[in-house]
């Protein structure tokens, strides 16, 4: 995302951004690239009209987005005809200024002839996105549904890895998804041929590389040593 730009200081003043300068308020979009620009790691979206903020990935999350991975580039999506893409940005017709980040994407090959505002692409070139939850499921769930819907995306996928489940969400309307399929670990998905290619999920998998390790549990401590002296009190 863009810097934002800043005015240089007069007579010992620290730099401020220009938006302070303003006598009009602040935009969404502005606010949002802001935010960006203030929380490195984090990922900014806003979907219906909302800025959203999310945390950076722990690591079960980069393992499962990984292992999702896989069985998209060994059916070879990410070739001359369409891209398997990490955290490319679509722009959302459910707002003026939304916009969100997928995960993951599998797009036209010719995407980046599409480009739209903020870094991101026209939606009509991802033929499916894809989420992997953090403590924002609900989001993944609920929000991102509508306007992933409204962008006409064909297939939506989430790996909750909250409730150890994958659903699958196909066929848009302007409110939601008319099917919403959720599978439960020893299931295997296979996602619409409209994708561009045959690709079949392993539910146990994926949801075994999007658990947390435990944490070990720390060490008791050996009591301290009690010398002669004090033992005969």
């Amino acid at each position: 995302m863009s810097a934002a730009a800043v005015e240089h200081p007069c007579d010992g003043e620290p730099e401020r951004p220009k938006w302070q300068e303003r006598q009009e308020p602040e935009s969404l979009l502005e606010s949002a690239n802001r935010l960006s620009e203030q929380l490195p790691g984090h990922r900014v979206e806003i979907i219906g009209g909302v800025i959203t903020v999310a945390p950076s990935p722990d690591g079960a999350h980069a393992n499962a987005l990984t292992t999702l991975m896989v069985p998209f580039l060994a059916a070879g999506l990410h070739s001359g005809e369409s891209k398997v893409l990490q955290a490319v940005g679509v722009w959302l017709p459910s707002g003026p200024c939304d916009y969100a980040i997928p995960d993951l994407a599998v797009v036209d090959a010719d995407f980046d002839e599409h480009p739209n505002d903020n870094n991101c692409y026209d939606p009509g070139a991802f033929r499916l996105v894809l989420e992997v939850t953090s403590g924002n499921y609900q989001n993944d769930l609920r929000n991102k549904v509508t306007a992933y819907a409204a962008a006409k995306i064909a297939v939506y996928v989430v790996l909750d890895r909250r409730h150890g489940r994958v659903h699958v969400l196909t066929e848009p309307l302007p409110g939601g998804y008319d099917n919403h399929e959720v599978y439960a670990p020893g299931h295997k998905v296979t996602l619409p041929d409209s994708i561009g290619a045959q690709v079949t999920l392993d539910v146990a998998a994926l949801v075994t590389a999007g658990r947390p390790r435990p944490k070990a549990e720390p060490k008791a401590e050996p009591p301290p040593e009690t010398s002669p002296e004090t033992s005969r009190g």
